[in-house]
């Protein structure tokens, strides 16, 4: 731990001191705002919940969330500066860690900023809370997995954009997986079994559930297991990397 927290300070300041981390909160905001109120039709609803906001989230996280992960791993491989943090005594699963934890803490303020949704909800009517607050965990979840799949794709290249562009596209390809766009496109020739196994991988499939405020385990568990297979995946990348 004493090798952990330096890099997770190191790391969680320089989204600060560069622009990127007012950037992506400030587009978070916006867009969020412009989806919710405009696109979601939340006055025209007449429903107490935030329901128009969660729909629209994970294909923001899709868009949004890979510039914070892009340059994870890319940069220090671009600037040499991975061998010096190697040098510090610093494992490569901690640091893995550690600047996942950075970037989760920067997407968790940026969905903090959003509590004035709440407070304007609470204000026109009598919501469920218990049902945002699932939907904000949910949320913190689905940034997490999103971030993680960044992180490993920005340990793979040390071009940033290219980071972004392959985690954006695969973040893209785990929310529409479970989409009846696809499925029913599959289901001429796919198995019913192949077709449940495709909706399980999708994210909104577990996003969904939780943000109807039904905290099944297996939901939490599939996040979980995103979480730590694609850490366990950048693990490896920046072990066979760190020297090329």
């Amino acid at each position: 731990m004493k090798t952990f927290w330096p890099v997770f300070k190191r790391e969680l300041c320089s989204y600060f001191i560069t622009p990127i981390a007012y950037v992506f909160t400030m587009l978070l905001l916006v867009l969020s705002g412009i989806s919710t109120f405009y696109l979601g039709d939340f006055y025209q609803r007449n429903q107490a919940d935030l329901q128009p906001f969660f729909d629209c989230l994970p294909w923001l996280f899709a868009l949004l969330l890979p510039t914070l992960a892009m340059r994870m791993w890319s940069i220090e491989r671009q600037t040499g500066s991975i061998e010096l943090l190697m040098c510090l005594a610093v494992g490569t699963a901690e640091a893995v860690v550690a600047k996942f934890l950075a970037a989760w803490v920067v997407s968790a303020i940026a969905l903090a900023m959003t509590f004035p949704l709440v407070i304007t909800v609470n204000y026109l009517g009598v919501p469920d809370n218990g049902v945002i607050l699932c939907g904000y965990l949910a949320s913190w979840l689905l940034a997490g997995s999103c971030l993680a799949i960044g992180g490993c794709l920005s340990a793979l290249t040390k071009n940033p954009l290219i980071a972004y562009l392959t985690a954006m596209v695969l973040c893209l390809a785990f929310m529409v997986c479970g989409t009846p766009v696809l499925l029913d496109a599959l289901r001429g020739w796919a198995s019913l079994p192949w077709l449940d196994g495709v909706a399980s991988l999708s994210f909104l499939t577990h996003f969904e559930g939780l943000c109807r405020g039904v905290l099944d385990p297996q939901d939490l568990l599939y996040f979980i297991s995103q979480l730590v297979a694609w850490l366990a995946a950048t693990v490896i990348a920046v072990e066979l990397k760190k020297a090329v």
